[in-house]
């Protein structure tokens, strides 16, 4: 028989039956690591959605990785290259690579009868995928590119939709300045306004305001229509990967088989400012696990003295029965192991359910203008669920050593003399 077990079990079982008075401290400690638990729980579920959130529309809007002319042009509206270059069948074999896609940007106006409207054109081709956009559309429909008659149908985002007063099927003239077809006789390349028609076919809505402000989708004919590029020219091309967690070692990749006068650029890069803030929220998280498991410790060490100094008359007449410090101590331990897994039994099973309620209902609404998105975002990732589980009971019994040497300092004589 397992002697310390069977009297573990004891210990616990008359507390619970005989109502002693450790019985409101130990729930309070149940309690504490239950509310620790469910607070790391969705602490982690809340970051890890906010990220995944922000990071899935900055890549809708860009892909993880864009390739370009590697050159000084630090503008928003990069040089031209050959659509059909000698790497792409390779790339499109690489087992990370998920979809390739050429693009085109070009800086205009937007002209309405009261107002006008910076953007930033966006040329796609037939090969775009639009599951993002079409995933935020509030109003009509994307439009099909042609590589042999570009269309005049744009999509627009509904904070460009608001400012202009447009709606679908409205006219919109866009200005832009571009270089002109020919140089002069000194060999020098001036610039023209140039103007062309479109009309609205969709309206998106992602809350992400950094390109919800300027980002308009057309066929990439009119962007190589107005810089006087060939149809086989285009601005670069936007990788999609399966692993946004390999994206450097990706970006690495793709660099090695483009060749010296193109460069791959991760959209990490491209958009450090919006990355380095998602990275921040780790540390936050990481500041909060810390405090929920030093508050369950804490709860489980005031625990775990009150049942030692509850049954210190037990203690002395196991001592003088023969039983060795380390015998007792583990009675105790176990009782505090029993104690820590209901708590995080509770815990769990309050923090997932709490996840469920908010990912299914929406039940915490955020201001979208602010946080980028329109409720609290949840993920729950099962793998940093079961790290946390382990690590939080862990490190509680870890601790609950410590007062358990309590026990050594327990005389037998003094003990039973009062008994």
């Amino acid at each position: 028989m397992n002697v310390p077990y069977f009297i573990a079990k004891r210990v616990i079982g008359k507390r619970v039956k005989d109502g002693k008075i450790s019985r409101p401290t130990v729930n309070i400690a149940i309690a504490g690591v239950a509310m620790g638990m469910a607070v790391m729980i969705l602490t982690v579920a809340i970051v890890v959605g906010f990220q995944m959130s922000i990071k899935d529309k900055v890549e809708g809007f860009s892909a993880d990785i864009q390739i370009n002319k590697m050159d000084n042009n630090n503008s928003l509206e990069p040089s031209p290259i050959s659509r059909f270059q000698p790497f792409l069948s390779e790339l499109k074999k690489m087992p990370q690579v998920k979809h390739l896609q050429v693009y085109a940007t070009k800086s205009g106006i937007i002209k309405t009868k009261t107002e006008n409207e910076g953007i930033i054109l966006k040329g796609i081709g037939e090969d775009y995928d639009w599951t993002f956009i079409r995933n935020n559309l509030v109003k009509g429909a994307v439009f099909r590119a042609h590589d042999t008659t570009p269309v005049n149908d744009i999509v627009i985002s509904q904070t460009i939709a608001s400012e202009l007063d447009a709606n679908v099927g409205s006219k919109l003239l866009i200005f832009f300045v571009t270089r002109t077809r020919n140089a002069d006789s000194a060999g020098n390349y001036g610039y023209e306004q140039r103007v062309k028609t479109f009309y609205v076919k969709g309206i998106y809505h992602t809350g992400l305001d950094e390109f919800d402000k300027y980002m308009v989708f057309a066929d990439i004919g009119q962007v190589q229509s107005l810089n006087f590029w060939t149809p086989q020219q285009v601005g670069g091309f936007e990788v999609s990967c399966y692993n946004f967690k390999n994206i450097s070692e990706n970006e690495d990749a793709v660099n090695h088989i483009i060749g010296q006068d193109l460069v791959a650029t991760s959209v990490r890069k491209t958009n450090a400012a919006i990355f380095d803030w998602l990275d921040l929220q780790n540390t936050n998280a990481v500041i909060i696990i810390s405090l929920m498991v030093i508050v369950s410790a804490i709860a489980m060490i005031s625990a775990l003295i009150v049942l030692i100094l509850e049954n210190a008359n037990m203690i002395g007449v196991l001592k003088a029965l023969g039983m060795s410090n380390w015998g007792i101590q583990k009675i105790f331990i176990m009782d505090g192991a029993y104690l820590i897994a209901l708590g995080l039994l509770i815990g769990n099973t309050v923090g997932l359910l709490l996840c469920w309620l908010q990912s299914q209902y929406g039940l915490i609404k955020l201001p979208q203008e602010t946080y980028y998105v329109s409720q609290v975002p949840i993920y729950v990732n099962w793998q940093y669920v079961i790290a946390i589980n382990i690590g939080s009971f862990l490190v509680c019994m870890l601790i609950l050593i410590l007062p358990s040497f309590i026990i050594s300092r327990i005389k037998p004589a003094v003990t039973l003399k009062y008994e």
